[in-house]
Parts: structure tokens; C-alpha cells; sequence
């Protein structure tokens, strides 16, 4: 063995610099809600823009920190099925833009489909007719937005661990939190039963493509998904799951009345942000919702009698990944009210796209996370210490 042992350190092992990520371990693993705040930073900045050379940036720094920060873990395999959903996506997108056509004015037509005779209570509906450059492009950059906020958010999902950020839940909304964990684990964990299937029957000799071998795969997984849902429960029952403690009536009510306000105040606030008429008004209503929300989670966590063993601490390398994320998005709604011609390129006339730089100079503050988040393990880790 080389390396470290139990309580000594290896004096031949040279340490690493403070600014260097320290490898990761139980002790020192970012909480999730972290890179959470960090994908949604990214996908903020790609609702505000539809300038494909910025949309293809913010992919490129969410793909580089999956790439460097993500384990082996099941769910960590999602990141490529939000590629593909993108894609599919952008597909979908300018499928209906020739079927159904576009309000977008062009001059430069590609082909002309046969259109289809509607009635006169259909007007303004057409389907088929002429397809032009400008609103096929019109499409392709609406289409891109949609696909780069799925795949920022897919990051989140590759890279943050859902049962430590049940973790950070609060008490009010832990038995919510626990119904979407098991259904954000429930695909990952599916994917990987279908895998290993399909390994096994390669090794024995049998097809693993067509109708019949899907349904000899199917079952063994659908019994596989049925087991683990009964052990969760089960489990989950012995632990005392959904025992709450007596409050007063006046606390469950003023419990209700702060948090559906705040969330309707969060609602209509990210409303205003998101609109080019609203920034006024949507920051004061996004605060006040915000501090409602969380002062009627705080009153709602008193019926809760569950403790927590190893709560996730926030250091400051969970903060430098959050911030990163929200000096992006930051940077891009600014930019947007500075210059929006550069965030939304025009399509009539067809001009190519031009790369502004201070909003692709704070897209590359996304790659934060990528030196200084710890570096999870490599699967040949163990190999290479004995």
C-alpha cells in the first residue's frame, strides 16, 4: 500500500496547494444544493438569450464540469438523455415550423410544401404552404434556448447527489422531497437494471435487440422496480416516515397563508425578471416572496420530528459554486437590458450572429465549479494505491 494509512500521512506524499481541489470523501462533498444553484444560474442566462454562439457556450461549460466533477453513481449517467432530449427538441421545433408555418416574415424561400385548404374560423392557421431561410433560423434559435436550459438542468441532475439534497430539504417539505427523490432515482436506477441485463444475455449468447428480447428484459426490470419499491417503504416505515407532532390551528393556518403567498410572490417576480416590462417591479416581489416562503417553511418544519445525521455544511467551495452560477446569470440579465440586440440576434435580414464579449467572458465564470469542486474518485483509484 502506498499512500495514506488509518491517522498517518505518507511523508513522501507531496501535499497539494490550498487552491488545489482536494479529492473527494464523505467529510468534504459539496451539497447539492449547490451545484443545483449553479445549473440554475446557467439555465437563467440561456432563457435570456437566443444567440446560438452564447447558447452553444453554456452547454460547452456545463458538459467540461460534468465531464470533470461527476462520479459513477447511476444517476450520474443522465447527462447524455437531456443531450438527446435537447436535440430532440430543437427537431420537434422546426418540424412545426415547416408543418405549420411561422409568423416570421422571409424573403428567401427554401421550398414550398402543399398547403392544406382550412376554414374560414382557422384563419390566421395554415398548414404546409412556403418555407423560408428566416424562419427555419427563427426556429433553430428558439429551439436551441429550450434545448441549452434542459441540459444546463440535466448537469444538475448528473452531478448532485438527490439523497443529500433531501438532506437540505426543509422539514415542511421533506415528505414531498422524498417522493421526487424516488422518482428522480427510479429512471437511473432502471437504466442501469437494463444494462446489466442486456450484459448478461451478450455474455450467455442471446440477442439483446428486437421485440422479443425487450420483453424478456422487461420483466426482470419491472420485478426489479417493484422489490426496490417495497424495501424503500418498508424501510421507510421502521424509520418512523410521515410521524408529525401537534401544533396549533393558528400555526398550521399562518403556515399556509406565508407559504402559498411566497410562492405566488416568487412566481409573479420570476415573471417580471424573465419579461422585458416587468424588471421593476419582479425584484422587490421576487424578495418579498422569498422571505414569505421561507418563514412559512420554518413554522411548517415545527411538525416535523425527524433529526438529521451528518447535515451537508455549506464551506466555501459550495458558495464559490453557487455564486459562479449566479454571477452568470447576473451578468446575462444585465446584458440584456445593456445590449439585447446582441443576445437576440435578428433574422430578417439574415445576418450571421456575432459573440459578445463580456456576456461569453462571465459565461466562462461557469467553469468555476471544475477547479475547485472536489475531484470524486476514479474507478481505477483503488487499483492504482495497492
Amino acid at each position: 500500500m502506498t499512500g495514506t494509512t488509518a491517522g498517518r500521512t505518507d511523508p513522501a506524499t507531496p501535499r497539494l496547494p490550498a487552491w488545489r481541489a482536494p479529492a473527494a470523501a464523505r467529510g468534504n462533498a459539496l451539497p447539492a444544493g449547490a451545484w443545483w444553484l449553479w445549473a440554475l444560474g446557467l439555465a437563467t442566462a440561456a432563457s435570456r438569450t437566443t444567440n446560438p454562439l452564447l447558447l452553444g457556450l453554456l452547454v460547452g461549460v456545463a458538459g467540461y464540469v460534468v465531464a470533470a466533477r461527476r462520479t459513477d453513481a447511476p444517476w450520474a449517467r443522465s447527462y447524455g438523455m437531456f443531450i438527446r432530449i435537447g436535440l430532440f427538441v430543437i427537431g420537434v421545433r422546426l418540424l412545426f415550423s415547416v408543418v405549420l408555418g411561422s409568423p416570421i416574415p422571409g424573403t428567401h424561400t427554401l421550398f414550398t410544401l402543399p398547403e392544406v385548404p382550412l376554414p374560414d374560423w382557422a384563419k390566421g392557421v395554415r398548414i404546409g404552404g412556403r418555407v423560408t431561410a428566416e424562419q427555419l433560423l427563427f426556429a433553430l434559435y428558439d429551439g436551441a434556448k429550450l434545448a441549452a436550459l434542459l441540459i444546463c438542468v440535466g448537469a444538475a441532475n448528473s452531478l448532485a447527489n438527490p439523497a443529500r439534497l433531501l438532506k437540505s430539504l426543509p422539514g415542511a417539505l421533506y415528505e414531498a422531497g422524498v417522493a421526487v427523490v424516488v422518482a428522480m432515482t427510479f429512471a437511473p436506477n432502471m437504466v442501469a437494471d437494463v444494462l446489466r441485463l442486456r450484459t448478461a444475455r451478450r455474455l450467455r449468447g442471446r440477442p439483446t435487440g428486437g421485440v422479443r428480447a425487450v420483453l424478456q428484459i422487461g420483466l426482470p426490470v419491472l420485478e426489479g422496480a417493484l422489490e426496490r419499491s417495497v424495501a424503500v417503504a418498508a424501510s421507510m416505515d421502521a424509520r418512523g416516515y410521515g410521524r408529525t407532532a401537534r401544533v396549533p390551528a393558528a400555526v398550521r393556518h399562518t403556515t399556509n397563508v406565508l407559504t402559498l403567498g411566497g410562492l405566488l410572490g416568487v412566481c409573479a417576480g420570476t415573471y417580471g425578471l424573465l419579461a422585458a416590462e416587468g424588471a421593476g417591479y419582479g425584484v422587490p416581489l421576487l424578495v418579498a416572496g422569498l422571505a414569505a416562503a421561507m418563514a412559512g417553511l420554518r413554522l411548517g418544519g415545527a411538525r416535523s420530528v425527524r433529526t438529521r445525521y451528518r447535515p451537508d455544511r455549506w464551506g466555501a467551495r459550495a458558495w464559490l459554486v453557487a455564486g459562479s452560477g449566479a454571477a452568470v446569470a447576473a451578468v446575462m440579465i444585465w446584458a440584456g437590458h445593456a445590449d439585447p440586440a446582441a443576445l437576440h440576434p435578428g433574422v430578417v435580414p439574415l445576418v450571421a450572429p456575432v459573440l459578445p464579449l463580456w456576456p461569453a467572458a462571465a459565461v466562462l465564470l461557469g467553469l468555476l465549479p471544475a477547479v475547485v469542486a472536489p475531484v470524486p474518485p476514479s474507478p481505477t483509484g483503488f487499483e492504482e494505491q495497492v
